[in-house]
């Protein structure tokens, strides 16, 4: 009999799932039955505003809401792990050891009364049985790796002594400190300036094809999510409309709203022309639209599209759209 393939295990596969905040005033599902699938070595990028899920979604794969405001629904696997029924200590093995996350913001995440060394040593040790002195060699090599200079400084140094760009990779270095299979980036390059954003996209890129690593980046820009994705799911209230590769993405965009974000963009056009932007806001949360969530903003919105979500259409291989408008011979352009 001819050999069979298997396919690689997901790194992560997502079903269905659903995030709500549940509060005494109000409930709030931020997150509304998204499916979502990463293989190893892949990059995915979560496209959209603010207030679209991205986050919400990013941090219900390490457990890290508040169990007591948040109700988890659908299937999440992470690593093989079922991370909406994982004990919380079996959850504490997994963040660091399997799966890391780099945090929008470094300055809020490292603790500001440890310096760099310290953090990044104390994660090797948690997760695996190494000398301190084992572990503070394996420090200086990472900060190596993630292309820090002054080593020695940078280690002995605390969250507020460096920069943004040192910050934030040695946030880099430290999710990186236990060889994870998966690593979660939450919007990491916002709040650095253009330079420093383009170096650490390309160092992201350069660890992930060197370690082989998965990949999730979350971003509300496509110029960043062309750079370092080979997928790209555009999210939008709580929703995934579009996915496919970026070459898909960018050339055939299927969803009135990745049209939108895809004409927002500055690149190519010419100096002191007025930017087309997509009219409205998203909706809030706590009252969302009947039938499609984009409707209100759209040019294309007719009056079916209030009446119902539209279903995700898979037109071909890895590309999906939930427009009612979007049909195969679209897609196949």
């Amino acid at each position: 009999m001819p050999e069979t393939t298997a396919e690689p295990a997901a790194l992560v596969r997502a079903r269905g799932l659903t995030v709500r905040f549940v509060s005494r005033d109000a409930s709030v599902t931020a997150v509304n039955g998204v499916d979502l699938d990463l293989l190893p070595g892949e990059v995915l990028s979560i496209l959209g505003e603010s207030g679209s899920g991205k986050s919400v979604t990013l941090r219900a794969m390490m457990a890290l809401h508040p169990p007591r405001q948040t109700a988890l629904g659908g299937e999440l696997l992470v690593c093989g792990h079922d991370m909406l029924a994982a004990a919380e200590d079996a959850v504490a093995d997994i963040r660091g050891r399997l799966v890391s996350m780099i945090f929008q913001e470094p300055m809020t995440a490292l603790d500001p009364v440890f310096t760099i060394g310290h953090q990044i040593t104390e994660t090797i040790i948690r997760h695996e049985a190494v000398s301190r002195r084992d572990a503070e060699r394996r420090a200086l090599d990472l900060l190596e790796m993630v292309q820090v200079p002054s080593l020695q400084r940078v280690l002995a140094a605390y969250p507020h002594e460096l920069s943004g760009g040192l910050r934030q990779r040695a946030m880099i270095a430290m999710a990186l400190s236990c060889r994870p299979r998966l690593l979660l980036a939450d919007e990491p390059t916002t709040a650095l300036d253009a330079t420093v954003q383009i170096q650490i996209l390309l160092l992201l890129r350069r660890l992930q094809q060197e370690l082989g690593m998965g990949i999730i980046f979350v971003t509300h820009d496509i110029g960043v999510a062309s750079e370092i994705a080979d997928r790209i799911e555009v999210m939008y209230a709580g929703r995934i409309v579009e996915g496919g590769s970026v070459r898909d993405i960018l050339r055939t965009p299927a969803h009135p709203y990745t049209r939108g974000l895809l004409g927002a963009m500055a690149h190519g056009r010419r100096r002191g022309e007025r930017l087309p932007s997509i009219p409205g806001a998203p909706p809030d949360p706590r009252s969302v639209p009947p039938g499609c969530s984009f409707a209100p903003r759209c040019s294309e919105a007719e009056a079916a599209c209030l009446d119902h979500v539209p279903e995700a259409r898979l037109s071909a291989p890895n590309r999906l759209v939930r427009c009612i408008h979007a049909g195969a011979a679209q897609l196949s352009h």
